[in-house]
């Protein structure tokens, strides 16, 4: 689901493989690939998706884009598997990118993959990706992964081992960030809401879905 330019690159013109990449703007960001308008080659048209959302973007604001995009996408395309790259460079405190999730965003996004498999025959492929604040994000976002992958589910409140904690720089396994998300109405003057909004109108429509329609 989140994926770099090499896994892009790679299956741009291949129609048996749709790919959804949510990721900071790439007018922010090297490469600088990603833009809405990158929409596969030959055959393949449509089936790379990207939405670039602003710097800054908070888990709220990411899930929203995600569930206005990713579900509806799914259901048209009807994958066989989910393959999903979960980059934790995406957290507030990754020294690259310059996004604003949380632990408790990226345990959201977990969840979210793992709901969206089960629609689609139960079939879930997660691997790791970016993510370079090695101390306090990438331990706990990828454990709280595997706890995702495997059902048994992290309470965000749970308390890391002493010797973990003082490692680690962090009591438990939440950074205390909201998850709570409206969803997409349609528009309006927010950044996000705009990205959505631009990543919809290039790509529904090949798939037979209503842009501007928020229950597509």
């Amino acid at each position: 689901m989140h994926h770099g330019d090499g896994v892009q690159a790679a299956f741009y013109d291949d129609p048996r493989v749709l790919t959804i990449s949510l990721h900071q703007h790439p007018a922010t960001l090297f490469p600088g690939t990603g833009y809405a308008r990158e929409l596969g080659a030959g055959d393949a048209y449509g089936t790379s998706v990207n939405l670039p959302l602003p710097p800054g973007t908070t888990d709220e604001h990411w899930l929203r884009a995600f569930h206005a995009v990713v579900p509806s996408l799914l259901r048209a395309f009807r994958p066989q598997v989910l393959v999903t790259q979960c980059g934790v460079d995406t957290h507030r405190d990754d020294p690259l990118a310059h996004l604003g999730l949380t632990v408790d965003g990226h345990r959201a996004i977990y969840q979210a993959l793992r709901e969206l498999a089960v629609e689609h025959g139960g079939r879930w492929l997660a691997v790791g990706g970016g993510g370079y604040q090695l101390r306090r994000v990438v331990p706990r976002s990828w454990t709280h992964l595997l706890a995702t992958a495997l059902d048994r589910d992290i309470p965000v409140k749970t308390e890391l081992p002493g010797e973990w904690a003082q490692r680690l720089g962090v009591p438990d396994m939440t950074d205390g960030g909201g998850t709570g998300y409206q969803r997409w109405s349609g528009g309006g003057g927010d950044p996000v809401d705009m990205a959505v909004l631009g990543t919809r109108r290039a790509v529904f429509p090949l798939f037979g879905l209503d842009p501007d329609d928020p229950r597509d």
